[in-house]
């Protein structure tokens, strides 16, 4: 789906068609034939278009006599995460300026746009393509920050899950949430060395504009930041992990000392009946009571063990 917008008394209005300058919005169902066209109509290298919709595309920036490519990993809510599923996953985003033109595409939904679609960003505006592709960078971190936040919410939950059940299930959360912790420490740090090459190689065309370097300084920033968190929040739920899985081995180990001293305590029976019920002479066997005294002491000797055991604190 192709859609066009302007913006006009700081409002942003849908545009009917096409008109420069404006902004191009290119989001799901997409029709092929349409960003054919699109690119032929704005003599684009069609790659412009169809790189950033492949899941697997990396981070990076390109340029030629056409316009000028950023693509980035932004997250976005797994929509068909189950157990088995990462809970978060990463996806490109394209972003692509030409002198009348400013040209954003994602193969999903995802609330960095839907933030300025929206109108939840002061003061933004597509004609102005270096501000805006810097309040998009910074909105991405934010949208990052607010995933990491969500993780460490739901790894608390799932962690005091585990300790009072300690359920397959559980543990299958806490794994999925690692993987996104995993994905976000990858694509941050790739994020990191995008900016500070953008930053060096002056991409943006913004050295010597005081308040635009300041505001990508600032996002420099938070995004270190935000790989930081994810480095904290990766360590403490491999931590966590680690934990868990001896707390598993311990209650497994408990379980079976229990069972070993329960085998130990009822072998005496066992065995004191296993010897009487052979065919052959044995004492007391023709006594009235030799059941009852027999069973007596194995009793007795069962009730022996079970008091060493307990003395020993192995029951």
């Amino acid at each position: 789906m192709i859609r066009y917008y302007r913006l006009k008394d700081r409002k942003l209005q849908e545009l009917p068609e096409m008109q420069a300058p404006c902004w191009v919005n290119i989001s799901p169902p997409f029709n092929i034939a349409s960003i054919e066209a699109l690119a032929e109509e704005l003599e684009l290298d069609l790659d412009y278009l169809t790189d950033p919709l492949d899941i697997d595309e990396r981070t990076r920036f390109e340029f030629s006599d056409e316009g000028k490519l950023i693509i980035l990993n932004t997250p976005v809510l797994n929509d068909h995460s189950t157990e088995e599923r990462t809970l978060y996953i990463t996806v490109p985003m394209g972003l692509i300026w030409t002198p009348d033109y400013f040209i954003t595409i994602s193969s999903y939904e995802n609330s960095v746009l839907q933030s300025f679609l929206g109108q939840k960003v002061k003061d933004f505006d597509p004609r102005d393509p270096s501000l805006f592709v810097l309040q998009i960078l910074e909105q991405n971190v934010y949208a990052y920050l607010r995933c990491l936040k969500d993780i460490n919410v739901r790894r608390n939950v799932v962690e005091q899950e585990v300790y009072e059940s300690s359920k397959n299930r559980d543990l299958k959360k806490l794994l999925n949430l690692e993987k996104s912790l995993v994905y976000f420490v990858t694509e941050l740090t790739t994020i990191n060395q995008l900016m500070s090459k953008i930053q060096r190689t002056n991409f943006l065309g913004i050295r010597g504009d005081e308040e635009k370097e300041d505001l990508f300084e600032d996002i420099l920033i938070d995004n270190r930041q935000a790989l930081e968190m994810a480095h904290i929040y990766s360590n403490i739920l491999g931590g966590t992990m680690e934990a868990l899985a001896s707390m598993i081995s311990n209650n497994l180990n408990e379980v079976m000392k229990r069972l070993t001293v329960i085998t130990i305590v009822l072998m005496v029976p066992t065995l004191v009946a296993s010897f009487y019920g052979m065919n052959v002479s044995l004492p007391m066997m023709h006594h009235p009571h030799a059941f009852w005294a027999l069973m007596g002491i194995a009793v007795l000797i069962s009730i022996i063990l079970v008091l060493f055991f307990r003395s020993k604190k192995l029951f």
